[in-house]
């Protein structure tokens, strides 16, 4: 069973599938998934992305370089994390800690990782933001980053409709396989596109096991964490499983 997990966050799950920027029944959703992980006696780091507020690809469109373009991608995972807090704030007793790597000390803590581990050994939730403080990376990496920097047990990258890894893309391709379990080496030589491949090689060379699971059905962040077969495992020299 994991003690201590990191759970990525899309900043798309905030908006629920919607247009809008937030979704306030999808976050009181996430909020009671978090809880629910939290008040079951799991360490809970949460890495929220800002996707639902801008994303910086769009940055030749609209003409804005791309590193800025970033800079403002991570000011909207601060958006989402202040949300997501009050979210939770909302729903229960618990007060989780924001924590960002950029500096903002006005509205969150500076991520400062001693500081990071204080508040999960003391059984709060931290919901880390600004990425890693650096542009040209998605919140990928650092989720990956962070969750050895804080030695959680494993990452949990939590998806919105979709079960787990595929050998292709399953809206476009009817024969496309879920894989049961994958090894980092194998999904970076297929170049599966679920996560950044800069945090794949991370994770192998800490061998780091990842989880990729659809977030929406509910309690499955709980069963992966009580050890059921929930998603795509992927860690470093394991054997690749198709789902049967």
């Amino acid at each position: 069973m994991y003690q201590r997990v990191m759970l990525k966050l899309s900043g798309q799950a905030l908006a629920g599938g919607t247009s809008d920027v937030f979704h306030g029944p999808s976050i009181e959703y996430i909020a009671g998934e978090i809880i629910a992980l939290a008040n079951n006696g799991i360490q809970v780091a949460a890495m929220v992305g800002g996707g639902n507020v801008f994303r910086g690809k769009v940055s030749e469109k609209w003409n804005i370089e791309r590193a800025e373009a970033d800079n403002i991608g991570m000011l909207g995972t601060i958006a989402n994390g202040l949300m997501l807090r009050g979210a939770i704030e909302s729903l229960s007793d618990l007060q989780p800690r924001v924590m960002s790597a950029l500096a903002i000390p006005s509205v969150a803590e500076p991520y400062i990782r001693r500081r990071a581990l204080h508040h999960l050994e003391k059984g709060q939730i931290i919901i880390l933001v600004g990425g890693i403080g650096e542009p040209l990376v998605t919140t990928d990496y650092p989720s990956v980053q962070r969750a050895i920097e804080l030695k959680c047990d494993a990452v949990l990258a939590a998806k919105n409709g979709v079960d787990g890894v595929y050998s292709s893309d399953p809206k476009v391709d009817a024969d496309a396989a879920l894989y049961e379990a994958i090894s980092y080496t194998e999904a970076i030589a297929k170049n599966l596109s679920f996560m950044d491949a800069g945090a794949l090689v991370l994770a192998r060379a800490h061998s780091l096991p990842t989880h990729v699971f659809n977030f929406d059905a509910k309690g499955c962040a709980q069963r992966i964490c009580n050890g059921e077969v929930v998603g795509t495992y992927l860690n470093s020299g394991i054997d690749t499983r198709q789902q049967s």
